[in-house]
């Protein structure tokens, strides 16, 4: 990995150092940019991911270039047993979470009916059912000290109905409409929650999802999105679109007939045939 480029923020400095953060998803894309921006604010970070290689290495670096203490956790969210495993090894060893930051999860371009059953399954576990879990979990304890912040990484997909990318579009819907009733519920015990919701943006997730004959109008950086939608969280709002043409469009499809956005979206993401 390269070393970390992204420039600390006054904004998020004094909002998360000396804190520690948990990030789900840390080895790749916008996982990666939200622990780095995290460690170049001075929040000390906890990685988790399937890969711990690739963990071990962020880990690393964060430490020898940020100053900030690190820890790994190798866990697949989309297992059950996962989200008790991570409170176990952080809360439950004396180490305090103020900053949980659910970003772990993956899409997939297709025909629904078309599509593997159990991929899609899957899909809906790590998108949507271990993010409840894991926030359920860590959310108490934050209640308890009064202090924390929330993230729920979810998507413009969040914004309507998207043929082809059906099931992936309806998890992050889930993930919005959750991070944006929670925003209301603790907002009292000074806590914070929010959703991010990008758009086409640097990661693994295309190549996953298969939707890289969509990404002509180019992509944004993870840097970018991490950075405008960390520094959202702290500043009490509950969704971010991390860039403009995005804002644009979900204004938009307000005033447009439901059935005409949904049938831009199909067209869209329609899978060519050769």
């Amino acid at each position: 990995m390269p070393e970390t480029r992204i420039q600390g923020s006054k904004v998020l400095r004094q909002a998360v150092q000396g804190k520690w953060a948990l990030v789900t998803g840390a080895s790749a894309g916008i996982g990666v940019a939200l622990a780095e921006q995290l460690a170049a604010d001075g929040a000390n970070v906890v990685l988790t991911a399937r890969r711990l290689d690739r963990l071990d290495e962020l880990a690393n670096r964060l430490k020898a270039d940020c100053g900030v203490e690190t820890r790994t956790i190798a866990a697949d969210l989309a297992d059950p047993s996962a989200p008790q495993k991570l409170l176990d090894a952080t809360e439950g060893s004396g180490l305090p979470i103020d900053i949980l930051i659910n970003n772990a999860g993956f899409g997939y371009q297709g025909e629904f009916a078309k599509g593997d059953a159990e991929w899609q399954r899957k899909m809906v576990d790590l998108n949507c059912a271990s993010v409840v879990h894991l926030t359920r979990l860590f959310l108490p304890k934050m209640i308890e000290r009064r202090r924390g912040y929330v993230m729920i990484v979810a998507s413009t997909a969040a914004y309507q109905p998207v043929a082809y990318l059906a099931t992936y579009a309806a998890t992050k819907v889930f993930d919005r409409f959750l991070a944006e009733a929670l925003a209301h519920e603790v907002a009292g015990y000074g806590i914070k929650v929010s959703a991010l919701c990008p758009g086409p943006t640097e990661s693994e997730f295309h190549a996953v999802a298969g939707t890289q004959q969509q990404l002509g109008r180019g992509l944004q950086s993870a840097e970018e999105v991490a950075r405008l939608g960390l520094e959202g969280l702290v500043q009490g709002k509950h969704w971010v679109i991390p860039y403009t043409a995005g804002k644009a469009m979900v204004f938009m499809q307000r005033l447009m007939p439901r059935k005409l956005v949904s049938g831009a979206a199909a067209k869209m993401f329609r899978p060519k045939t050769n």
